[in-house]
């Protein structure tokens, strides 16, 4: 069954007030400020705005409403969910019944499986994002990362890959089958997500990055907004590799892993495995998208 609301995945570090990171990778972009957001907001009568991967709750808000302020959005709720009986409460099932859009900020992307997964929350996002066509949901870094079935939660940093050193959990599913990965390339995250989706055949590699974003709708069509690069990772056709070695301190050799860079206005479906962009068009793109 195809999703018929969409999907907006945020590597982390989105423009907003108080963002210090980017300072400008903007050069071969028409940069349009808060664009991101302004893509989230557009339209929408209601965001709710759920804090729960961070520790510092109340400063997300601040930040995040500063932001809200400044753009000129003023519809917007926060939820700070500390546990999971909170996230059973009435009155914030009803506020996402009433939302136009839910959005995860970021921090740990373990405190929100721990939290939120297999909660009431939890189902009627995804209830909302499979039957209704005017829901959006996003994450923005472990906002991001938590929106896939199968969830990096840490490990595998170092520039070389081993075995055993990746750490894997599960994530609220609504990317069932791909690995989402945030401040991918300011982070050097290529070596954990390789490693992601060649222990996990089938599985596509996202790696966001930072104030760049992939809106993706009927759960395949996906679009690369923002001023930095999407890398797409995929273990299909794999050839040699010594990842089954029992070898733990050895590091890990993969032939034929296949690598897609997206950045603004790409478009690639995560059904087929390909750029949707026909080739006759190529020669016409253009930075503003």
């Amino acid at each position: 069954m195809k999703p018929k609301g969409t999907l907006l995945i945020i590597g982390g570090a989105e423009d907003k007030v108080d963002s210090q990171s980017l300072q400008l990778e903007r050069k071969n972009l028409k940069f349009k400020h808060f664009e991101i957001l302004h893509l989230l907001l557009k339209e929408r009568k209601k965001v709710e705005i759920i804090t729960t991967a961070s520790m510092y709750q109340q400063e997300v808000k601040e930040l995040y409403q500063r932001t809200f302020d400044k753009i000129g959005f003023k519809n917007t709720g926060f939820i700070h969910i500390e546990n999971k009986n909170e996230a059973g409460l009435s009155e914030y099932i009803e506020r996402i019944e009433q939302a136009n859009a839910v959005f995860f900020s970021g921090g740990d992307q373990s405190r929100l499986s721990d939290i939120l997964g297999g909660t009431p929350l939890i189902q009627l996002i995804l209830k909302r994002y499979y039957e209704d066509e005017d829901f959006v949901v996003a994450g923005t870094s472990a906002g991001a990362m938590a929106m896939s079935k199968i969830m990096i939660y840490g490990g595998g940093t170092r520039e070389v890959v081993f075995r055993n050193d990746l750490k894997i959990s599960t994530g609220f599913g609504l990317l069932e089958h791909c690995i989402i990965d945030s401040h991918f390339i300011k982070r050097g995250r290529f070596g954990r997500l390789a490693h992601a989706v060649i222990i996990n055949p089938g599985q596509l590699g996202i790696g966001l990055g930072d104030d760049t974003a992939l809106l993706v709708k009927n759960g395949e069509d996906a679009e690369c907004l923002g001023s930095g690069a999407v890398v797409i990772i995929d273990s299909t056709n794999v050839g040699q590799s010594n990842i089954s070695d029992e070898e733990d301190e050895c590091g890990v050799f993969v032939e034929n892993l296949q690598v897609h860079l997206l950045v603004k206005g790409c478009r690639f479906n995560l059904k087929s495995r390909m750029i949707s962009n026909p080739v006759r068009d190529i020669s016409s793109y253009k930075c503003n998208g």
